[in-house]
């Protein structure tokens, strides 16, 4: 049924407004008249339209995690927790996450819970957010789950963010090189291509190659951007189906450099979200569902979706885990094993996420390194190829000469 907000006057004449929820604008005037109130004003709420309002974009994660804090604090400090949203979205920077909490605070006063009216806005609070919100409402103890939720969100933004800061040099170097690459395809190719030609050069397969696809930047550089962009849409397109995704977390987990550092940075936020989960109160297989969600490699999220249906029957965790051990690490199911025999797993999980968070620094604080090698040999064999191809022809003219 559609929900009004509606003025009334009662009996005294006072001016009453409220949200209700009716058939019809007459069945609101009719079930107001019961309860003494003649209808002035009604306006439908179509809250369906209002959450599809939110549904598109991404708030920053920093800003969920400064807006997870506060809330912490001032419930904590005794506010109300609409007088606190209404605090947080005046604060708030970002204004879709603005507009959000001010719709949280609404739905709140009209008697929603804080974590069904965060469900609305799926793509801003995921389900292992409003899941804890929603334990932490059930068991009193909001304040404690919002700040063991900043700080699980803080410690996963900062390994995320060593991760790509790591990968910044090499990307870096490989668009320097691709943009003079192309500068030289299409202004020294060609100088060099009417040289040959004015003298009349006998040139090498190679050669003809460098200069074909010259000529081809040069003509058709629209059809090579639009091959470009092309790509890039198809590889993110790829990258959303479940056989892409597939296909390329395949990929980079065989990979040699970035293929244990992909177990590492999974492993890690698979432990800490697991301990947080359990901690805070959240059953073992609706968190093992949640996390299945959450975790960004397909087989990692697989192997953890598998895993709750295979406790429902009666497994241990550990003795799941352990039919992938090309996809976790050894230790993560033997201390798992041991966290289930001794009764302290998600104290064992937030000490084997402390691990592999540290293994995950000391790795892409060396990445750098690692990478500027095979980045120089790639380099290398790049400059060498071009150089060879250009200087063979003008090696053949002056033995000619």
């Amino acid at each position: 049924m559609p929900i009004f907000k509606y003025k009334a006057r009662s009996e005294d004449g006072s001016l009453i407004e409220g949200v209700l929820e009716a058939k019809s604008e007459a069945d609101l005037a009719h079930t107001l008249l019961g309860k003494g109130l003649h209808l002035v004003l009604v306006e439908q709420n179509d809250e369906k339209k209002k959450t599809k309002q939110f549904s598109f974009g991404k708030v920053p994660l920093v800003e969920k995690m400064i807006f997870t804090k506060n809330l912490a604090v001032m419930i904590g400090a005794g506010l109300s927790l609409t007088k606190a949203l209404d605090v947080l979205s005046e604060q708030a920077k970002n204004p879709k996450f603005k507009k959000i909490i001010k719709s949280i605070s609404s739905d709140i006063q009209k008697g929603e819970q804080l974590a069904k009216s965060m469900a609305k806005h799926k793509k801003t609070f995921p389900d292992i957010y409003v899941s804890m919100v929603k334990v932490g409402e059930t068991a009193g103890n909001l304040k404690e789950v919002l700040n063991s939720l900043a700080i699980q969100m803080k410690k996963d933004h900062d390994i995320v963010s060593r991760v790509r800061g790591a990968l910044m040099y090499p990307a870096i170097i490989l668009i320097a090189m691709l943009i003079v690459g192309t500068l030289m395809m299409v202004v020294v190719v060609p100088s060099l291509a009417s040289t040959f030609e004015d003298v009349g050069a006998e040139l090498p397969a190679s050669t003809q190659f460098i200069i074909s696809f010259s000529e081809f930047l040069t003509n058709f550089w629209y059809v090579a951007i639009a091959f470009v962009v092309f790509l890039v849409w198809f590889l993110r397109f790829l990258l959303k189906t479940e056989g892409g995704k597939k296909f390329f977390d395949k990929i980079l987990l065989k990979s040699p450099i970035f293929g244990n550092l992909s177990r590492q940075l999974n492993s890690a936020r698979f432990s800490r979200m697991l301990s947080t989960l359990v901690d805070s109160g959240v059953p073992i297989v609706d968190s093992l569902n949640i996390l299945s969600n959450t975790l960004s490699n397909y087989f990692f999220a697989q192997s953890v979706k598998n895993a709750a249906k295979d406790i429902q029957k009666g497994k241990q965790l550990n003795e799941s885990l352990a039919v992938y051990k090309d996809v976790y690490p050894p230790l993560v199911i033997q201390m798992v094993q041991v966290g289930e025999e001794t009764g302290a797993l998600t104290e064992i999980m937030s000490q084997l996420a402390d691990f592999y968070e540290e293994e995950v620094d000391n790795v892409t604080k060396s990445l750098s390194t690692i990478i500027e090698p095979i980045l120089m040999i790639i380099i290398g064999v790049a400059v060498g190829f071009f150089a060879i191809s250009m200087i063979t022809p003008m090696y053949s003219v002056l033995n000619n000469v």
